[in-house]
């Protein structure tokens, strides 16, 4: 936990402020346990963890301008939340001070179907929209695989990703607009429905991916495609890791199909999932899981590249093939994918959720690589991903570790794993982003003139720095400076 230094405290006074300005209703400053749902995320065994001072949870764009215009006037710190559900520390108020939470801003304010865009605000569910939009035909394309409890103002914050953004994109492909408010409390529109706009700089890209740290997202309008009508899915098994990566070119550019997902895993992650799930599949002898999905509107077409993905599959040194000819076998293949994560932490309670990137052929090793850092530090890492787009998210666990243990292991090993991924042209975080958890490694990707351009804009969007503090990079003069470790 962090000695707050840099900001002031949250007073008597300013907390009636707060609550005379929104209503106290929406004012959670009790001391209760209850404000210790606000001080984590995802994060497993977050140092930097701690409950906020006070919760304020905003009805409207006018509720977040009161709370920005108190909040920078005291000079208070503000964390934005949503689902709470990051990866990063990106939620966590590890200065204290005010959680400003967006979840009851929920409302899909309107599904445009002329223009195909959908105006909704920050804490809808990503896949209470979807369940909108499905008797219209459309979907937002960019959505996570946490689409059952993020938000979409917390996917705009990250640019969230997923299993189907090798086709489809990310999130910040689907964004078009945004409200947002200022950490002074002044409210912008950027964007709108309009498909083109190079009137200036493009703001809305900058926000997307920005974390929360340079305004809180009011609003969002989001582009919408058709959605497909038909799709179909393979799951294969190989000996090893190069094996089942080596479909992928053959895939893509000899037979000119891109999958809307093509998802990895390693034996462990496989093995703990199928467990979980009461698997009866034969995976046990596998090495190594690649999950492929092809879909549109065609079902000859869509059977037709699933099966030269089978073939390619099956030519490449594939153990076992199985194809999905229901949308309940489809299910099926996906429940062993989606709970690979919570596997992971139910075999480990201490653990690393990495979020590393590199050019797909690289790959196989990346995975070696990780495998020798495992090895040297006497620690296991499987890794599993979205093997299409290079994203491997590989999970660094907690053996026999005491919790002192585990903490002073694993620094040198993030540092190593980071090094690696930089080694091959890639980063530190595909999907999840910086937050606090991985500010002090950006100089083994970034040189120091870009991080300081970094520092520039924040000061330009937040001169007091007040607004979710201590994320991606922070002003020199509060004495936590980018460095390389």
């Amino acid at each position: 936990m962090r000695e707050n230094t840099l900001f002031q405290p949250l007073t008597p006074e300013i907390l009636s402020d707060l609550k005379k300005a929104v209503g106290a209703d929406k004012v959670l400053a009790d001391g209760s346990n209850r404000l210790r749902r606000y001080g984590h995320d995802q994060v497993a065994d977050d140092p930097d963890s701690r409950a906020p001072d006070a919760v304020v949870f905003a009805g409207s764009t006018a509720d977040v301008v009161k709370v920005m215009e108190i909040a920078n006037r005291a000079h208070v710190a503000v964390t934005p939340r949503g689902g709470g559900s990051g990866l990063s520390g990106g939620a966590v108020p590890i200065y204290g001070g005010i959680v400003l939470s967006t979840e009851k801003m929920d409302a899909i304010i309107e599904v445009d179907t002329e223009n195909l865009i959908a105006v909704v605000e920050p804490g809808v569910v990503t896949s209470s929209l979807d369940q909108v939009l499905e008797p219209h035909g459309l979907f937002f394309a960019g959505y996570p695989m946490s689409e059952e409890f993020c938000t979409v103002g917390g996917n705009v914050a990250e640019n969230a990703g997923g299993g189907r953004a090798v086709k489809y994109g990310v999130t910040g492909r689907y964004i078009v607009g945004l409200e947002v408010v200022t950490p002074a409390g002044h409210v912008m529109q950027l964007g709108g429905k309009r498909l083109k706009d190079v009137t200036g700089y493009d703001l809305v890209s900058l926000i997307v991916g920005s974390e929360g740290t340079l305004a809180i997202v009011t609003k969002v309008f989001v582009r919408l495609m058709p959605r497909p009508v038909h799709r179909s899915a393979l799951l294969a098994f190989f000996p090893d890791t190069t094996t089942a990566i080596s479909t992928l070119p053959r895939i893509v550019s000899t037979h000119r199909i891109i999958p809307s997902s093509a998802e990895y895993a390693d034996a462990f992650c496989l093995r703990e999932a199928c467990l979980m799930v009461r698997e009866t599949l034969p995976y046990e002898t596998a090495g190594a899981m690649m999950l492929f999905e092809s879909d549109g509107p065609d079902a000859a077409i869509v059977d037709r590249e699933i099966g030269t993905i089978e073939s390619v599959c099956a030519a490449s040194g594939a153990l076992h093939t199985y194809r999905a000819d229901t949308e309940k076998t489809a299910a099926r293949f996906w429940k062993i994918r989606k709970q690979i994560p919570w596997a992971l932490k139910h075999h480990a309670k201490l653990n690393a959720l990495e979020d590393i990137v590199v050019p797909v052929a690289s790959i196989p090793s990346m995975v070696r690589d990780i495998a020798r850092i495992a090895e040297e530090h006497s620690i296991r890492i499987p890794c599993f991903g979205h093997a299409a787009d290079g994203n491997l998210h590989a999970t660094v666990l907690a053996g026999d570790d005491s919790e002192q243990s585990f903490r002073e292991k694993l620094p040198p090993v993030l540092e190593q794993l980071y090094t690696a991924a930089a080694g091959y042209g890639g980063t530190i975080s595909g999907e999840h982003g910086i937050g606090h958890k991985r500010v002090k490694y950006l100089p083994i990707v970034m040189s120091q003139s870009q991080i300081e351009i970094f520092r520039g804009i924040k000061a330009v969007f937040d001169p007091n720095g007040i607004l979710n503090p201590g994320k991606i990079v922070v002003a020199a003069e509060h004495g936590d400076y980018n460095r390389a470790v």
